[in-house]
């Protein structure tokens, strides 16, 4: 049988009045009409509708002849009961209960379930491509006591995630988006065809269901998040697929159209050297310093410094320009240089101190290299050994000189000396005739 409703569409009428309880489905917004087996076709009839759904806190009770339910529910001459527009709160329970003209009694349960089809899910905030062998997560540690958080930039940028006093950066595939469906249905991934099945580790799914206020359809989302394995596919394809329960009503499997992204494979970052000017790092206050990353040339890292452990707040640069050096600039510097895959690698530590002139001017002295040692040792030789001959030549003329003035020296007693000489003489005289009496 056929109805025709006050707008002129013509929709079809259930004829499913038999004994026993009876699921039927509906779709959300259109008319619906329950025929009660074994009622009169015209009145006199004997005949009552009994509802328990969404809109009653008790069965509800309607007969013909009596004023429609608002623009709920009413029933029609023939004794069927009309819904024009089914909605969400309309599942439940409908009974009816009906005496013939020859006294038989019939009964007609009814289980009713609406649905309403979604919109076609579709894949959003996609990436462009994706970085082999990165987890999906990646960990960004920060001074403890507080300061900012600072995301890198560079290909296969990552959607932050704040956990508590940790962020981790998010390489997501996309998110999968079904909007206005009800019941809510399942969000499923594939890869290349075959189902992806989260682990937690190499693929990570994470789903969200939001119900509307008012038309209390539902917006399911899935975010996909995955590393690829290194030597995998260089141009996957990505797809996602709605489907329900094979309990609910008139619903079938709706596919997304498939993305295709492209996987990129990092080369590993080499050692990273950090060169100072002037070397050593060693200035006098006021000097300025200038401190190179550097880096292989293949790579285009961001770099960033540190001063004894400590990042600065600084743009990235491979340069870092210190000048006018003073106390307050000393310590340990070392830059970290990050390639696109988001891993970071350290140079070693310089240090840089500031000293005074006079120190700064040996320090010169002793990196003049082993031709101005070796001068400068020979000069030392040749000026101690001419040192010492004009010591020992003063020392001999000193003494020649005394030696010289005794001799001149005159006698202090005239007598005596005339009186030593005539004791000396006739010794003189006995001695020279010895001397002649001699063979």
């Amino acid at each position: 049988m056929a109805f025709q409703t006050n707008t002129g569409a013509w929709v079809l009428i259930l004829s499913l009045g038999v004994v026993g309880s009876q699921n039927i489905s509906a779709r959300i917004g259109e008319p619906l009409v329950l025929t009660c087996k074994g009622a009169p076709r015209k009145p006199p009839q004997q005949l009552e509708w009994k509802l328990n759904t969404g809109r009653t806190e008790a069965w509800k009770i309607l007969s013909p002849g009596e004023n429609p339910w608002e623009s709920v529910a009413r029933v029609l001459p023939n004794g069927s009961l009309l819904l024009p527009a089914v909605g969400i709160q309309d599942e439940g329970t409908f009974r009816c209960k009906a005496t013939n003209r020859h006294g038989k009694e019939f009964k007609s349960n009814y289980r009713l379930r609406v649905y309403q089809i979604p919109s076609k899910p579709k894949i959003v905030n996609s990436a462009s491509e994706l970085i082999a062998g990165i987890p999906n997560k990646v960990e960004l540690k920060r001074k403890k006591g507080g300061g900012e958080w600072c995301m890198m930039g560079g290909k296969g940028i990552p959607k932050a995630k704040v956990e508590g006093d940790e962020v981790f950066l998010v390489y997501q595939v996309g998110t999968c988006l079904s909007e206005g469906g009800y019941p809510a249905g399942t969000l499923s991934w594939h890869l290349d065809g075959k189902a992806l099945v989260p682990d937690g580790k190499g693929v990570s799914v994470r789903e969200e269901t939001r119900r509307h206020p008012d038309t209390g359809l539902f917006t399911i989302q899935s975010e996909l998040t995955m590393t690829p394995v290194p030597g995998g596919p260089l141009n996957p394809t990505f797809s996602c697929s709605l489907s329900f329960s094979p309990s609910s009503p008139g619903q079938q499997a709706l596919h997304a159209p498939p993305i295709q992204l492209s996987v990129w494979e990092p080369e590993s970052l080499e050692e990273v050297r950090l060169v100072v000017d002037p070397e050593g790092g060693v200035v006098a206050p006021g000097g300025a310093v200038t401190l190179t990353c550097e880096v292989p040339a293949q790579h285009s890292p961001q770099i960033h410094w540190l001063k004894d452990g400590s990042p600065l707040a600084i743009a990235p640069s491979s340069v870092l320009l210190l000048p006018e050096i003073t106390v307050q600039d000393q310590g340990i510097y070392s830059c970290v240089a990050t390639d696109q895959s988001h891993r970071s690698r350290e140079s070693p530590g310089v240090s840089i101190s500031i000293i005074d002139s006079r120190e700064i001017d040996q320090v010169e002295g002793s990196e003049g290299g082993p031709g101005l040692g070796l001068l400068a040792l020979i000069l030392i030789v040749l000026g101690g050994l001419v040192t010492a001959a004009l010591l020992g030549g003063f020392l001999l003329w000193k003494r020649q000189r005394l030696l010289h003035k005794e001799e001149r020296k005159v006698p202090e007693c005239p007598e005596e000396e005339e009186e030593r000489a005539e004791l000396n003489q006739p010794e003189k005289e006995e001695t020279a005739e010895n001397n002649e009496g001699e063979p």
